[in-house]
């Protein structure tokens, strides 16, 4: 066990032999730290919390109440594989929410960004792969497998299908099912999900400029109306556009995936 000189333990706290905790860590009382753990500089573990299994925090992190941070994939071919889960700097994560590890199957790593927040009773699956500042509200879930890219909006009780990319920038409205990829920059909403346009306010809250969002909602339209499959009006779209944000939309759309989009509308 590697505990630094400046981190706060509490007598209650339950540290295993061979956790490795930084410098400014606090820990809480009746929390748990697995002896395969690593805490960052300046971690906070409240009250309660648990981080198990192969698992790294960066520095910054808060952990709160009953949250159960690197627990075995909910995966019945796993068989005990010594897999990880690596979370970013400065991530939230609130009461009662739960990050898997990984499973030998699907790459063995669970990856995380910085600045993320997960709400009371999240949940992130197995293998799934989670950007930069990246929000999932209460009770939001990410089946195993899924591609969240940066600055990703899941709203309350809304699940996200296993093996599902999700672009930059979309946001998924509340009690939504989304079992299609999201390309960059969309509005999901709806029980079942259906793209009902761009996210128009996330753009410009991260000072999109008007010249680039004119861009997006004219490449939208025509995605949405234009002449044949979406494949083809994306492939059309590449090669007349000067926009990033529109390239980095069909470059989205064109790539290999395992699963069928959700189609503009």
């Amino acid at each position: 066990m590697s505990v630094h000189p400046s981190a706060q333990v509490h007598p209650a706290a339950i540290i295993e032999p061979g956790a490795g905790i930084d410098a400014g860590c606090v820990i809480g009382p009746f929390a748990v730290v697995g002896r395969h753990v690593r805490l960052g500089e300046g971690c906070e573990l409240r009250s309660h919390a648990v981080v198990t299994g192969r698992t790294t925090l960066g520095p910054g992190c808060v952990v709160y109440s009953f949250a159960c941070v690197g627990e075995e994939p909910q995966d019945l071919k796993y068989r005990g594989e010594p897999t990880r889960l690596v979370v970013g700097a400065r991530c939230r994560i609130r009461e009662g929410a739960t990050l898997n590890t990984g499973t030998e199957g699907g790459g063995g790593i669970t990856r995380v960004g910085d600045d993320c927040m997960f709400m009371t009773g999240s949940h992130v699956g197995h293998d799934t792969i989670v950007g930069n500042r990246v929000i999932l509200a209460n009770q939001a879930a990410l089946g195993g497998h899924c591609v969240l890219a940066d600055d990703v909006i899941v709203g309350g009780l809304s699940g996200i299908h296993q093996f599902v990319r999700v672009g930059r920038g979309a946001i998924i409205g509340a009690v939504t099912m989304v079992s299609h990829d999201v390309m960059p920059f969309a509005l999901v909403q709806g029980p079942r999900g259906r793209v009902d346009g761009l996210n128009l306010i996330g753009l410009k809250r991260r000072g999109v400029s008007r010249g680039e969002i004119a861009a997006l909602r004219a490449a939208y339209d025509r995605l949405a109306s234009g002449p044949g499959v979406l494949a083809e009006r994306a492939r059309t779209l590449r090669d007349e556009t000067d926009s990033d944000h529109v390239r980095e939309m069909v470059e989205f759309i064109l790539a290999d995936t395992d699963r069928s989009f959700l189609a503009p509308q």
